[in-house]
């Protein structure tokens, strides 16, 4: 737990870091969308094409990850439905919160996941990166344009928004690089570990940056229902399936904490966009990335103690 713990502060501290920054203005305001926008499509697909284009892909199983990912959000999602007709939530309030309980945010996500558990910790976040987030924001999307109050866009944007999303298109491009056995050349491999190596401390900056004290202060107890079942009910849920699969582990563990990460900062522009309860989004992404800094440890240790158990 100790362990756990050291691994996961210097994540902490960047995110805090973050929110410190912004709420003192130490630093300009115009700074962060640049810094998000370098980010997501040039730092973090770097990171993401050379750690899968190198990794010995053939040690971990695919499907059981899956199944465990996705099954479990699934069946968060399910429960949070259910609460909806017997609470008679409104449509965009339910919007808002089922987005809590789907989507990750994979910056802490990787980080996390390579702090705690390395190049085993970095490959298989990046796997589960490729088979769940496709699925997850189109779920996202369908629930929103159902149950929001919005305006309609069309299918035709959003799968172009699916096809062209950086950060999946490199890990589809470093998995053909890595069944065509191709040696990738040193001085490409130095460019994409030094683009890479500047992607997690940026994205942990901008996740902190991007906290919304003002919107978690006044946030409804809905915040809670969603941070419950994403913080701990999907993670464990997930643990279960996992270990009926018979994953173990550190791939295991990363597989929890891929399901225990807290929700992306795009919930609330998707919800904005889209006629959700974007205030409410605001809400549930601050307190939800403030709580994992207690959850996270928590579901990892019940994780080893599983282990340990078994």
């Amino acid at each position: 737990m100790i362990t756990t713990l050291l691994s996961l502060l210097p994540i902490m501290f960047l995110i805090a870091m973050g929110l410190l920054l912004r709420s003192r203005n130490l630093i300009d305001v115009g700074f962060w969308l640049p810094c998000e926008k370098l980010n997501y499509f040039y730092l973090f697909p770097a990171l993401m094409f050379a750690q899968v284009g190198k990794a010995d892909l053939s040690q971990f199983a695919v499907q059981p990850i899956a199944w465990s990912i996705l099954g479990a959000v699934f069946v968060g999602g399910g429960i949070l439905w259910l609460w909806r007709l017997w609470l008679k939530q409104p449509g965009p309030t339910f919007s808002s919160v089922i987005q809590g309980a789907l989507r990750p945010n994979t910056y802490i996500g990787v980080a996390a996941a390579a702090a705690t558990y390395g190049h085993t910790g970095l490959t298989v976040t990046a796997i589960s990166i490729a088979v769940a987030i496709p699925l997850l924001n189109v779920a996202s999307i369908v629930i929103l344009m159902h149950y929001g109050q919005g305006s309609r866009p069309g299918w035709l944007p959003i799968v172009k928004a699916l096809v062209k999303n950086p950060v999946i298109v490199s890990i589809l491009a470093g998995l053909l690089f890595n069944y065509s056995g191709l040696p990738l050349p040193q001085t490409a491999d130095n460019i994409l570990k030094i683009l890479g190596g500047a992607s997690l401390p940026l994205g942990l900056l901008a996740v902190g940056a991007g906290l919304n004290i003002q919107a978690a202060r006044s946030a409804q107890w809905t915040v809670l229902q969603s941070s419950f079942v994403k913080l701990l009910l999907v993670p464990g849920i997930t643990l279960l399936i996992g270990t009926f699969l018979g994953i173990s582990g550190p791939v295991l563990a990363t597989v929890v904490l891929f399901n225990a990460l807290p929700c992306t900062a795009s919930a609330y522009i998707m919800a904005k966009l889209l006629g959700g309860d974007h205030q409410l989004s605001a809400g549930i992404i601050t307190i939800q990335t403030l709580l994992a800094a207690i959850t996270i440890p928590l579901m990892l240790m019940l994780t080893q103690l599983c282990s340990y158990s078994g």
